[in-house]
């Protein structure tokens, strides 16, 4: 037993050294480095065993470690909060106005495009579609179904591999372009641009699928993200749905620029930061949010939830969303 304790106490401290370097790099070096910008965005879940530490500590009356692992409970609240307490009420004007719903799916370079993504747009009678790493034969599925049939606006730029988009509207689509960041010594998509036409007025769609932060492509991702705050800034439209996969949260610096510049993330405001949409179908369960409705001041997401995908490794998102006129 004694060797146990030890063992025991062994792992606690390594434990808390190792969570310790990890949030003082989120206080000094907030994403500076691809394995920092993975960490950060997992900051809802990858400080849980400092939790037990610290109970266990306190069980065994090791003050010393329960206290360092307290601190680090304690960051990860600070780190959490904003998140965690972003939820409000539905603003009153939205209970009024004019809606689009909305159906938001990373696809998974889905080369047989699942019969179960067309039975769910059918289902869930969105207004307008958007799907992420979109690939032609995706496409070739969907135009086979007759689904594409409702929505006769649409804005495609499918891709073999992971950075094909569709942009299907209901209602009427304008000013379609497709935006690109260098990438391995080629242009590569991570935003499409447009402008949907609704009853409550003109909106600013914005589709992100940004380029996952791994060794080969974070400062990709990063410079796709901070593009992705330019277009926001130069734009200035309160009128502004941004949807899609961004592969941030609210723990990587880039997203939490895109709040301050005035977006508001739906998921949150609606109480539900901790609706996990990757991965889908694994061995664990979803733990991470990285795909994100957020809106301008003159939209609100009145209801959202994550759902299941379809041999995809994200869950799909239908948002309902108001625009105030």
């Amino acid at each position: 037993m004694p060797v146990l304790r030890v063992g025991l106490l062994v792992v606690g401290w390594l434990i808390v050294a190792v969570l310790g370097v990890v949030a003082l790099l989120r206080l000094v070096a907030w994403d500076a480095a691809e394995p920092l910008i993975v960490l950060d965005a997992l900051t809802l879940v990858i400080y849980l065993p400092a939790w037990v530490v610290a109970a266990g500590a306190l069980i065994a009356r090791r003050w010393w470690l329960a206290g360092a692992a307290v601190v680090l409970v304690a960051a990860q609240v600070a780190f959490a909060a904003p998140e965690l307490l972003a939820s409000a009420p539905v603003p009153d004007w939205a209970r009024h106005a004019p809606v689009l719903r909305v159906f938001d799916a990373n696809v998974d370079k889905s080369l047989g495009f699942p019969s179960g993504y067309v039975r769910a747009i059918e289902q869930d009678h969105p207004d307008l579609v958007t799907l992420e790493e979109f690939t032609p034969p995706a496409r070739t599925a969907m135009q086979a179904s007759g689904v594409l049939a409702r929505f006769p606006y649409r804005c495609a730029a499918p891709a073999l591999g992971a950075t094909g988009f569709l942009v299907a509207s209901r209602l009427r689509l304008a000013d379609c372009q497709v935006r690109t960041v260098l990438a391995n010594g080629q242009q590569t998509p991570y935003l499409v641009e447009a402008t949907v036409s609704t009853p409550g007025g003109p909106v600013a769609l914005r589709v992100v699928h940004t380029l996952a932060p791994f060794p080969a492509y974070w400062r990709e991702w990063s410079a796709a993200l901070a593009a992705v705050g330019q277009s926001v800034r130069a734009s200035g439209d309160s009128r502004m749905l941004m949807v899609g996969d961004f592969n941030a949260t609210w723990g990587n610096r880039g997203f939490v620029a895109l709040l301050h510049d005035g977006l508001t993330d739906g998921a949150a405001a609606r109480g539900q930061a901790t609706g996990m949409t990757w991965p889908n179908g694994a061995l664990v369960p979803p733990f991470v949010r990285i795909d994100h409705v957020l809106t301008g001041a003159r939209l609100a997401v009145t209801a959202i939830a994550a759902r299941g995908g379809f041999g995809s490794d994200h869950r799909y998102l239908l948002a309902t969303v108001a625009i105030r006129s």
